[in-house]
């Protein structure tokens, strides 16, 4: 189990380029089984999830080739649907939970799709029920083999169908929206998730011959095609790490640019900030952070405390929330942290509370952070990543504390940030990777 140990307080100065979108990349990444032909995807990112989903791909008989550092080529000409009933597959395939995405190119594809029990972020219930439905619409057969933790879909024909997803499922509306590309006729999906990830893959299907409408809002139409052809396509810079970075030269009070951020994709994120007091300006592309000595948080019209609400596209992404609350541990004011979507994922507020800040949790949901306005830093200490979001927010809390904190697992970083280390160690950040 790796560990990295911070030595907090210093500022950071320079610029920094955010990685290709890990959620939009297991998306894209899945859908190369979708046609024979060859399929280029750019501005890949180097993380552990991802390197995974590739490995599982190779396993399938994609044949990949790294053509540079973010750029793959990917051709599916000869898959091996016999590794399906494979002991590795299904090792491979529950240790990341982006692997449930390959079954609706191999239900339309090929008639079939198997994926055991998937891994990933333990922050709470996060059902497959949506998924699954969605393929018995098309005409699929679905079965859960209960003892074996393993789930099963077939159809001999998969044919269009109206549906209303019960929730906005972001992988389970890109499923679907994959399975149904070759169905017969036409589907139309409302209540479909729309983040930016979800209209990067019906854009890059659209590429390679899909007929998606409705790209953007919560209501998709599928007209089925007989087949699909190669394309190229460039992933998003990840907003995820974008956001993290506003945070971390905030509560750092660095001066740190962000490159190439892809602004108008952003939705809400910038706005947010500014509620929270955060001081920056966009330039072009880029996003300045500077000038944060002291951040004051925003109240309601009516008086009442800020609160910061997580909610489906273009509501604010709840990958953010965990980094918002550490943000706001040294800002000037309150606010509310609410997390809606998943129920264990501000747990890890008592190594905040270790550390000096003033937060109530009030129940999973909920979180009250008091901010210090600086006059007490947070201080160095031992604490455990439990997941990718949560990890980097203690890598932030730990470069604003006084002292040297350790942070165990870091595998969990690692799965959703690309050389977290060294990409901010060169912009003034003292940490060091430990075995």
């Amino acid at each position: 189990m790796g560990t990295f140990k911070i030595t907090g307080g210093h500022k950071l100065k320079g610029e920094i380029i955010p990685q290709g979108a890990k959620n939009e990349a297991l998306q894209v990444l899945s859908a190369v089984l979708l046609t024979p032909e060859e399929v280029i995807l750019e501005n890949i990112p180097a993380i552990r999830d991802v390197n995974k989903l590739i490995d599982l791909l190779k396993g399938l008989g994609v044949k990949v080739k790294q053509l540079n550092s973010e750029d793959y080529s990917f051709k599916a000409d000869e898959i091996d649907l016999d590794y399906l009933d494979s002991v590795d597959f299904r090792n491979k395939a529950k240790s990341i939970r982006g692997s449930v995405m390959i079954i609706g190119p191999l239900l339309a594809r090929f008639g079939k799709g198997y994926i055991p029990s998937p891994g990933g972020d333990k922050i709470g219930r996060r059902r497959l029920d949506t998924h699954f439905i969605g393929f018995e619409s098309l005409g699929a057969d679905f079965e859960f083999l209960r003892d074996e933790n393993f789930y099963q879909i077939k159809a001999e024909k998969l044919v269009g169908a109206d549906m209303l997803l019960h929730e906005a499922s972001v992988t389970g509306t890109a499923n679907i929206v994959m399975g149904a590309t070759m169905a017969e006729g036409i589907t139309t999906i409302y209540n479909a998730a729309c983040e930016p990830y979800v209209q990067q893959l019906c854009k890059m299907l659209n590429a390679m011959g899909a007929k998606i409408s409705g790209v953007g809002s919560n209501l998709l139409t599928i007209e089925g095609v007989k087949s699909l052809g190669g394309c190229t396509h460039r992933l998003l810079p990840d907003m995820i790490e974008v956001g993290s970075f506003i945070a971390l030269a905030t509560i750092t009070n660095s001066d740190i640019t962000i490159k190439d951020v892809n602004i108008k994709e952003l939705g809400i994120i910038p706005e947010t900030f500014r509620r929270l007091g955060v001081n920056f300006d966009v330039v072009g592309d880029d996003i300045r952070v500077h000038d944060n000595e002291t951040y004051t948080i925003e109240s309601f019209i009516d008086g009442s405390m800020m609160t910061i609400a997580d909610a489906p596209w273009p509501g604010l992404t709840p990958d953010l929330l965990s980094v918002i609350l550490v943000m706001c541990t040294q800002a000037n004011g309150n606010v509310l942290i609410h997390q809606k979507m998943f129920e264990s994922r501000l747990f890890f507020v008592d190594s905040l509370i270790d550390m000096g800040a003033q937060i109530i949790l009030c129940d999973p949901h909920r979180a009250t952070v008091m901010g210090l306005n600086r006059r007490v830093n947070l201080k160095g200490i031992q604490m455990t990543s439990p997941d990718i979001r949560a990890g980097v927010s203690l890598l932030i809390a730990a470069m604003s504390a006084e002292g040297v904190s350790t942070i165990h697992n870091i595998e969990q970083i690692d799965r959703g940030y690309q050389n977290i280390e060294g990409r901010l160690n060169a912009i003034g950040a003292k940490i060091e990777r430990v075995a």
